[in-house]
């Protein structure tokens, strides 16, 4: 089953048994509004190529329609409908006032110049003027997109209306209208429901053990947040292998050193191991911050983590979920886990509106506070239903949504 089959599945499970009407499963079972468009782009050889651009906006009944752009070979259709359910979700678990969006263009930008890049990313603007705007759809950095994409976007946009919109996308640099602490969002989100979930197993953050796989923007990021705070991050993983010390990582380091290398693989200090070694290893914490169904029914049974943190969208398949949950591991999903980058994208927006921006200890006080309000709900209701917690969090999600349709009329009892 694909990812979008199993979310379609536990959205509607838990609006069966939230009691609500059916009719709330049809308006979320399918993104409202689905565009598919060619972008045609200059290459630096002078030839033109063209390029499959998609922009998927799931429900905006809390909203306007939010999500990022990814620049992939492998976008598909399914992805990015799946991707955009999976922000409707998390928006509501979060209780920032979004539905989900999410776009991508089946690209490789490893294999593109930058003027190419640029050029692609005004293209895909042009493009979707007809259904993006500060109040209508939101757009944000994804996988191999950036803030200076997000800039050379906001200028296309503004270009096109003939005046300064910044709030048409977050994740901007700041002399754009971004805003401080966005960067490492997704990663102190992740940080702070580490921190929380680690309170309610009796852990300590002093000498706590990580394995981290994944070490992007998102992975790096919360090895340093945790690493700084005392934990002991004993191995992180890129597409290239991992590295593993029993005693702890130089996080600061290995960041350099990836920067350098372009791996972490290779650092000198450490054993080398797999991607899959990673996930398996003795250890307190496991943060999958990399691809899609990483944990699986075939290593499943072999995880030795306590506490399961998503940093990534989507790393447990079903199957696997259901053995760790029996295994008696804490898992705090993906929909929770990672929010911290929307909620920190809703702080930007509110600020562009307002031309008005906060410190960056604002923002992460902020943040920690509407993380921490996530999971006392989430884990609240999880020990209340005796449900799992990704349960927890489906059922409070589809229950605002729900409330939100009943009570605009979308939807009768």
């Amino acid at each position: 089953m694909g990812i979008l089959e199993e979310t379609k599945g536990l959205v509607e499970n838990s609006i069966q048994e939230l009691g609500l009407p059916k009719a709330v499963f049809e308006h979320l079972k399918e993104p409202q509004r689905l565009m598919i468009v060619n972008i045609p782009v200059r290459l630096d050889s002078g030839e033109v190529k063209s390029f499959i651009g998609y922009r998927a906006q799931h429900c905006n009944v809390l909203g306007p329609f939010k999500g990022g752009i990814r620049f992939h070979p492998q976008v598909t259709i399914d992805e990015v409908k799946a991707l955009s359910m999976w922000m409707s979700l998390k928006c509501a678990v979060v209780e920032v006032p979004y539905g989900g969006g999410k776009g991508g263009v089946v690209c490789n930008p490893k294999e593109m110049s930058e003027d190419e890049i640029e050029r692609l990313s005004r293209g895909y603007i042009r493009s979707m003027l007809k259904i993006i705007g500060p109040e209508q759809d939101i757009p944000a950095p994804d996988v191999y997109t950036n803030p200076q994409i997000m800039a050379w976007m906001a200028d296309e946009y503004s270009s096109a209306k003939g005046h300064n919109e910044w709030g048409i996308v977050t994740g901007k640099p700041l002399i754009v209208g971004g805003s401080l602490g966005r960067l490492e969002a997704t990663s102190r989100g992740c940080y702070f429901v580490v921190e929380d979930a680690i309170e309610k197993l009796g852990l300590s953050m002093q000498g706590l053990k990580v394995a981290i796989q994944g070490f992007g923007n998102v992975g790096s990021y919360a090895a340093k947040l945790l690493a700084d705070a005392g934990a002991k991050v004993i191995a992180v993983s890129d597409s290239g292998g991992g590295i593993y010390h029993e005693d702890g990582l130089p996080v600061d380091k290995l960041m350099e050193h990836k920067v350098k290398e372009g791996t972490v693989s290779s650092y000198p200090q450490g054993k080398r191991i797999s991607n899959e070694e990673l996930l398996i290893l003795e250890c307190d914490v496991l943060v999958p911050a990399a691809l899609e169904n990483q944990l699986t029914s075939n290593n499943a049974p072999n995880v030795k983590a306590k506490i399961i943190v998503e940093a990534a969208n989507g790393p447990t398949t079903a199957e696997a979920d259901s053995i760790l949950t029996d295994k008696g591991i804490l898992i705090c999903p993906d929909i929770l886990a990672n929010a911290g980058g929307v909620v920190v994208s809703y702080f930007e927006w509110v600020q562009d509106l307002e031309s008005f921006y906060w410190s960056e200890e604002q923002v992460n006080s902020r943040l920690q506070l509407k993380m921490a309000d996530a999971f006392r709900r989430v884990y609240d209701f999880c020990q209340r239903q005796e449900v799992p917690m990704r349960k927890a969090a489906y059922m409070l999600a589809v229950k605002r949504l729900g409330e939100g349709m009943l009570t605009r009329g979308w939807v009768k009892k």
